[in-house]
């Protein structure tokens, strides 16, 4: 009988756990729009800084969780986090004024950020030193596979009421996230297995890393310019996705597709996203993952640009495999670059801190397309402002450089 190395179904736990909370939390909260938009008459940047509280959330709370899995371990923060995240979904439910409105969902944005994104990405790296990639390509795949409920969100939603849809979803968070966050082991010396290293076929290794790296303090990369290339491409990137994954909804809709056509894009953002976690996770196992990471913010400026046309309709599917594509592969890239160039010392504070400066993004990015929107009457601005800072990030991720490849440079 074939024994399944146990980081694999840490992996996998993690895979589910971040399906659910990707679709409940981020992906389908732009099926509330229009329902919140009745009920309240709340305009478009209210209802988007909700989201940019989420940003908030993570700027000033992801920094302190890359402490937190570094001292605690990753299993009880997952469990806080699935515990609270059920509890935030409930209180939403229950919205009644603006104000409510936005401290539920801080609630819930801190429940969300305690058992995924800096979490699952410290587990995981962990667990696997030579196919870590691929795992890190797994696990983030789960938020692309989020997509297959967000049309199941709009249905909940059209079919009930919204607020009955996030009853469901939050009794569906304890269901589903209590007993995968009870399979999470933190680290793999406290068992007989060893890291997969031992266990799996040694890949190809393209650049020479030093073996010093996994100890280098968090003070002397905080020196390294490469460091901070790799968070301003991450801010840019982050107010990208999130302005168009809370905005898709009510901006198709404007350009006459129906509700149930909107949501189903919605949906495609991170399915076929998949394809991008799992396929340059792997070719970033195989070549230059700074390489592979410029490929993706190549193909996402491609993909804004395509959406600033959608209103030619086929024009949506070949946006949605560009743009979904790129976004699925930078965000598994991003873990693994941080993890191979100044290995797993201080990966947790290293992550909290790219994730919190790359949340300041997802708060600019939501509230002022909103605004645009109030204001101009058309998204349009936005989009267009987007592509050029894409297109710039994409020439800035060639900066990242391995630590190996600085001292060299330097002699």
């Amino acid at each position: 009988m074939i024994k399944i190395f146990r980081g694999w179904w840490i992996v996998l736990a993690c895979f589910f756990i971040s399906l659910y909370v990707g679709a409940v939390v981020f992906f389908g909260f732009t099926a509330f729009f229009k329902p919140l938009i009745k009920e309240f008459g709340w305009s478009y940047t209210q209802i988007s800084f909700a989201s940019s509280l989420r940003g908030l959330e993570m700027g000033i709370f992801a920094p302190v969780v890359g402490v937190l899995v570094d001292r605690f371990g990753s299993r009880k923060l997952i469990i806080t986090g699935v515990l609270t995240t059920g509890i935030g979904l409930l209180l939403l439910s229950q919205t009644q004024t603006l104000l409510t409105f936005y401290a539920s969902y801080l609630l819930l944005s801190f429940g969300a950020g305690g058992c995924t994104s800096v979490v699952s990405m410290v587990i995981v790296a962990n667990w696997f030193e030579k196919n870590i990639g691929k795992a890190m390509g797994i696990m983030a795949s789960g938020f692309g596979a989020s997509g297959l409920l967000v049309p199941i969100i709009v249905l909940l939603i059209d079919t009930y009421t919204w607020r009955t849809a996030l009853i469901f979803m939050g009794l569906g968070m304890w269901i589903v996230g209590l007993p995968l966050a009870l399979i999470i082991r933190n680290k793999p010396e406290a068992y007989v297995e060893q890291l997969d290293s031992n266990e799996l076929q040694k890949p190809i290794v393209h650049i020479n890393i030093d073996e010093t790296i996994s100890e280098i303090g968090i003070k002397k990369i905080l020196r390294i310019p490469s460091f901070w290339y790799l968070n301003l491409i991450d801010f840019v990137r982050m107010m990208s996705i999130s302005a168009i994954v809370l905005h898709i909804m009510p901006y198709l809709s404007g350009l006459g597709f129906s509700r149930t056509q909107a949501g189903y894009a919605a949906g495609a953002i991170p399915l076929i996203s998949i394809i991008g976690r799992a396929g340059f996770g792997w070719l970033g196992d195989v070549y230059s993952k700074r390489l592979v990471m410029t490929l993706t913010y190549a193909l996402m400026t491609i993909g804004i640009f395509i959406f600033c046309w959608v209103q030619i309709q086929w024009l949506v599917v070949i946006f949605l495999v560009f743009y979904s594509t790129g976004f699925g592969g930078s965000m598994v890239l991003r873990g693994t670059i941080l993890r191979e160039y100044y290995g797993t010392f201080s990966l947790g504070k290293l992550l909290g801190i790219n994730m919190g400066i790359a949340s300041v993004g997802g708060i600019i990015g939501p509230t002022i397309a909103g605004w645009a929107y109030d204001t101009i009457g058309s998204y349009l601005p936005i989009w267009f402002g987007l592509f050029v800072t894409m297109l710039l990030s994409t020439f800035f991720s060639l900066k990242i450089i391995p630590l190996s490849q600085r001292k060299q440079n330097s002699l």
